[in-house]
């Protein structure tokens, strides 16, 4: 079922299936955390995985990705186990992150999966950093950063996407565009509403993309990523989207109208496929009743790993925490944050 894309693999039916992953995954943390199996706080990506299924479906597997605090999606569709992840949602020591990060702090360099970050806009200098090494190292390689429209009011955005353009960096910045930032409509923040044109002033190659559609956002990603590797320095997607679920598991949500959340409910992306592909004789309900059976185990394998994956012994506490000095130094033991 489906087509197929520019790497030969069945584009639409890849994009779905990430997507459904996205989706089902989320929607079961939402159960464990409502029996309080899942505790902190948690950011849900649900209405926005086209966003993420697109922009990895087209980076290479060399690529890196730095992401934020709502990142379940993107780790998943990077290539996370759902395992490792739900682990680390679980706060257990086989998480991603060692149990130490939970769903704000999620990290897997083996898969280019370079964090989640908890500070609005704090992504934005890792993912400079590393293309800058990248450059210096001669590696071809691309380093993606998302970030989502109230990132680009903050100091850091305006210095890197600057500095990206004026090193020429392999940087694609993927602005998740979900008109809110946390409970601000964009317009409350923004005098200039047009994010692309914005990017656009710093010398970067920057355009608006419908983050509900999925394979219109695999398209711009691999027109960017492309572009990134044949030297044409950073690119900016704006890519407009809309979270179903409130900001957090926390937020009230007294923000925004009932009313507009249903009415951005009727362009739900993965419904959209679904409708697209069935409409081109590309998917029956019986493929669609095995792709959600296939995801259905694999989230339940997930979260039996971390219902039996132990907890950290008290006695490792402490590791990473403190730094050892070698005695030669004159100084046993320094216990300065690392």
């Amino acid at each position: 079922m489906g087509r197929k894309g520019r790497t030969g693999t069945d584009q639409y039916s890849a994009l779905l299936r990430q997507m459904l992953r996205i989706r089902r995954f989320e929607e079961r943390c939402v159960e464990l955390y409502s029996s309080e199996k899942i505790r902190g706080f948690m950011h849900l990506y649900i209405g926005e995985e086209a966003v993420a299924a697109g922009v990895c479906h087209a980076l290479a597997p060399d690529d890196v990705v730095v992401s934020t605090y709502r990142e379940h999606g993107h780790a998943l569709a990077r290539g996370v186990p759902a395992t490792a992840i739900m682990a680390e949602m679980y706060g257990k020591a086989a998480g991603c992150s060692r149990g130490r990060g939970g769903s704000m702090h999620l990290f897997d360099a083996a898969h280019g999966f370079y964090g989640g970050n908890a500070i609005v806009g704090g992504g934005l200098p890792l993912a400079v950093g590393l293309a800058l090494a990248d450059k210096f190292h001669g590696r071809d390689r691309v380093t993606t950063c998302f970030f989502g429209d109230g990132a680009m009011a903050e100091g850091e955005f305006h210095e890197c996407l600057n500095l990206a353009a004026l090193w020429g960096l392999p940087v694609l910045f993927a602005c998740e565009n979900n008109l809110y930032a946390m409970g601000t409509a964009l317009a409350k923040t923004h005098a200039q509403t047009d994010l692309a044109l914005r990017a656009a002033g710093y010398g970067v190659v920057a355009w608006p993309v419908d983050g509900m559609d999925a394979p219109a956002v695999a398209e711009a990603a691999a027109r960017a990523a492309e572009s990134i590797r044949a030297g044409a320095g950073p690119h900016f997607l704006e890519l407009c989207t809309y979270r179903f679920r409130a900001h957090s598991m926390y937020d009230p949500e007294r923000y925004r109208d009932k009313a507009e959340v249903e009415e951005w409910k009727k362009r739900d992306p993965i419904e959209a496929l679904i409708a697209r592909m069935t409409a081109a004789q590309e998917l029956t309900g019986d493929d669609l009743a095995l792709l959600e059976k296939e995801v259905a185990e694999e989230i339940d394998q997930a979260v039996a790993f971390a219902e039996q994956a132990p907890v950290e012994p008290e006695e490792d506490l402490t590791k990473f925490v403190y730094s050892e000095i070698p005695p030669s130094s004159g100084t046993r033991r320094a216990e300065v944050a690392s």
